[in-house]
């Protein structure tokens, strides 16, 4: 380790890939989609008009080339649909589809849920769920006059990077590189400094059986090195899960409507990074540095331990968090990343490690001297 922190190679190379999750996070833009819908309730048997406000599209430049179908859904799969019979186009992100509704739906439920898909040679095709609501008071699950099973064809895809469009995200999903990621690269950090911190004790309890004689490494023993690179690693830790509770709490503004919303997610987050700035105040409590080391390695212990239930396992049996991955909610699937999000989400996380890791290894070295010139130049 004190090779390593010596290099420079893994620094720059943290660096250059914040960069690079900065400029693909921020510039990349998102999938063309439809988030407002506007219809009077259609009836069956009738034609009606579905205005569409589109984010990213380009109706206008791709007119008389964008086609549109309302398709029945069930269990993610998608049923018969009904093709658009016209369009006109406003502008590039607006537009008034038309559809002639079949005298009846496929469908056994009362109020039905259509899809609306569309095609263009630009903006390849995207999904709105849900975008029709149609009573069907017949109910009958047999009328497929009108309905044609397949349909879509030829679809385009788009021939350029982008990320996924989720409702109620929308621009906010970028800051999954930041937020998730700054949390990620937290977990890994206390990691290590709960492994320094049982690599100390261990040492610790050799020495004073006399069964261990510790070698000296750039002036101090290595059980005293364990010690400085468990508080260095946990303050790195803690300083990028603060930046994680502030990039979440933005981001909770602007999809929950406040930046705080006592979501059991962040309440227990917030106690997590509460005990682990006890871990501080501790140890500053203690003068001697034998027994700040001991209790200071058995509390960073038990703040890890204490961490995984408060972040992951109560959050999920709580029921009512609103953060995904918790209350039945998915995460980190189909739903929350796609291929094109991965090809940044995970170098941000190796990313802001390497950067966590890089200010661990000035706060040793800085604690390093410190101790050896208090060991050397006593008062």
């Amino acid at each position: 380790m004190e090779r390593l922190i010596r290099q420079s190679w893994w620094k720059w190379l943290g660096v250059l890939i914040l960069i690079y999750v900065f400029i693909a996070g921020l510039l990349v833009p998102i999938k063309p989609n439809v988030p407002t819908v506007i219809y009077e309730d259609p009836e069956l048997g009738q034609s009606f008009t579905l205005g569409v406000v589109g984010y990213n599209t380009h109706f206008q430049e791709q007119a008389g080339t964008t086609r549109a179908w309302l398709r029945l859904t069930k269990d993610g799969q998608i049923g018969p649909g009904i093709a658009m019979s016209s369009i006109e186009v406003l502008d590039d992100r607006r537009a008034n589809l038309t559809f002639n509704l079949p005298a009846g739906i496929p469908s056994d439920r009362e109020v039905v849920s259509l899809s609306l898909y569309v095609d263009g040679p630009k903006d390849g095709v995207y999904v709105r769920p849900g975008a029709v609501q149609v009573n069907n008071p017949a109910q009958d699950s047999t009328a497929t006059s009108g309905w044609d099973p397949g349909g879509m064809s030829d679809l385009h895809r788009v021939d350029y990077m982008t990320f996924p469009a989720r409702r109620i995200l929308d621009e906010t999903i970028r800051n999954t590189y930041f937020h998730v990621a700054l949390w990620l690269a937290m977990m890994l950090l206390f990691i290590a400094a709960v492994v320094y911190a049982i690599k100390y004790l261990r040492r610790q309890a050799k020495t004073d059986k006399g069964q261990l004689e510790l070698p000296m490494v750039s002036g101090l023993e290595a059980r005293r090195q364990a010690d400085l690179w468990s508080v260095a690693l946990t303050e790195a830790g803690l300083l990028l899960g603060l930046l994680g509770l502030i990039t979440g709490a933005l981001w909770a503004k602007y999809t929950w409507g406040s930046f705080w919303s006592w979501d059991i997610k962040q309440f227990t987050t917030l106690i997590a990074l509460l005990i682990y700035a006890g871990y501080f105040v501790l140890r500053a409590s203690f003068q001697d540095p034998e027994q700040r080391g001991r209790i200071g390695a058995a509390y960073n212990i038990f703040a890890f331990a204490a961490l995984i239930p408060l972040i992951y396992i109560l959050p999920r049996i709580a029921g009512n968090s609103l953060h995904p991955g918790n209350a039945g909610n998915p995460a980190f699937g189909s739903e929350d990343l796609d291929n094109t999000m991965r090809m940044v989400f995970y170098p941000a996380v190796i990313g802001w490690t390497l950067i966590g890791g890089w200010l661990a290894s000035l706060k040793y070295r800085t604690s390093r001297l410190e101790t050896l010139e208090e060991e050397n130049f006593p008062d």
